[in-house]
C-alpha cells in the first residue's frame, strides 16, 4: 500500500469511536468518540458511519476497517447480527460501506479487531494463541493465532459472550434465561445485579456491589479456564469499559482459576489491554489483512 492514511471505526451498543492512523506506522493522527445512538435504528447508524468517516478522511487516506459487535460471514463482511443494535439482522455492511465511500473497507468482529491490535502492538505481542475478551455493553472476544484471527469456518468464532456458563440461571429474572456469559459478566449485566450502584466504577469497587464480587470473579475465572482448556492461549487479554476496572481484581480471578483448575495444569497469563485505543487501531488493522 503506498504511503497514506487508513481508518478504523470502532462501532459499539452505546458509544463509537473513530480514528485516523498511518497506513505504515500506524500513529494516530485523529480520534473521536461520541455516542452511537442505537434506538434511531440501525440505518441511521449507519448513516452516521458514512458522516463521520466522510469528516475525518483526507484525500490520502486508501481504506477503511470496521469493527462490528456482531456476527459477520466472511470474508463477504456480511452481518448476520449485532444484538445490541437494533434491527441490524441481515446487512450487507462491507459492499454498503463501500459503496458509499468509494474505498475499500474491511470489515471484522470489534473484538477481533481489539484482540488484533494487543496481539501486534500492545500486551499480546510475541505470544503465539492470544484471546482477547472485552466486557462493556456486551461481551466479545476474539483469538489470534500466529498474528493472524481464528474466524472459524463461517466467520464467527469466538462469540464469547454467548457461551453457556450456567445454562438456564441466569443471575437475575429474565424472559431470556440462556445464563449465557454475557448475562453474566457484561457491564450491563453487572447493572441488573446490583441496581444500588450510582456509576459504573461502583460495580467493582467499593462496598455498594461487594455482595457479588466473589461470584464475579469465580464466573469470570470459569469463562478463562473454559477457554484454557479450548485454545491453549499463552494470555488472556481484558479489556472494554469495564473490562478495565477488572485490573485490580486479576489476581482474585487467578486464585479462584487455580482453585477450580485440573492439578498442576499449565495456565495462561491474564492481563490488561496496553494500546490506549486498542478497538479503533485495530479496525485499521483489519485493512492490513
Amino acid at each position: 500500500m503506498t504511503p497514506g492514511s487508513v481508518i478504523g471505526f470502532d462501532l459499539g451498543g452505546t458509544k463509537s469511536a473513530i480514528g485516523r492512523f498511518d497506513n505504515q506506522t500506524f500513529e494516530q493522527q485523529a480520534y473521536e468518540r461520541f455516542f452511537t445512538n442505537a434506538e434511531q435504528g440501525f440505518e441511521k447508524v449507519i448513516q452516521d458511519m458514512v458522516e463521520r468517516i466522510s469528516q475525518i478522511r483526507t484525500p490520502e487516506t486508501k481504506a477503511v476497517g470496521i469493527g462490528i459487535p456482531g456476527l459477520l460471514k466472511q470474508p463477504e463482511g456480511y452481518l448476520m447480527n449485532a444484538p445490541n443494535l437494533p434491527g441490524s439482522h441481515n446487512f450487507e455492511i462491507k459492499k454498503i460501506l463501500e459503496e458509499a465511500l468509494k474505498l475499500p473497507v474491511a470489515v471484522d468482529n470489534d473484538a477481533n479487531a481489539f484482540a488484533l491490535s494487543e496481539a501486534m502492538l500492545g500486551s499480546g505481542k510475541g505470544h503465539k494463541v492470544i484471546v482477547g475478551i472485552t466486557l462493556g455493553t456486551g461481551v466479545g472476544g476474539g483469538i489470534i493465532i500466529d498474528q493472524k484471527i481464528f474466524h472459524g469456518a463461517m466467520g464467527s468464532a469466538a462469540e464469547i459472550g454467548h457461551m453457556l456458563l450456567i445454562p438456564g440461571k441466569p443471575p437475575y429474572l429474565t424472559a431470556d434465561a440462556r445464563g449465557e456469559v454475557e448475562q453474566f459478566i457484561s457491564g450491563t449485566a453487572l447493572g441488573r445485579r446490583c441496581r444500588e450502584a450510582k456509576r459504573p466504577e461502583d460495580y467493582l469497587d467499593g462496598e455498594v456491589c461487594s455482595f457479588m464480587h466473589p461470584d464475579f470473579f469465580r464466573e469470570v475465572a470459569w469463562l478463562c479456564l473454559n477457554l484454557t482448556y479450548l485454545l491453549n492461549p499463552s494470555i488472556i487479554i481484558f479489556g472494554g469499559s469495564t473490562g478495565k476496572a477488572l485490573e485490580p481484581h486479576l489476581p482474585s480471578v487467578r486464585k479462584d482459576m487455580q482453585e477450580w483448575a485440573i492439578p498442576n495444569a499449565p495456565l495462561p497469563e491474564l492481563a490488561m489491554q496496553t494500546l490506549e485505543h486498542p478497538g479503533t487501531l485495530g479496525a485499521a488493522l483489519l485493512t492490513t489483512l
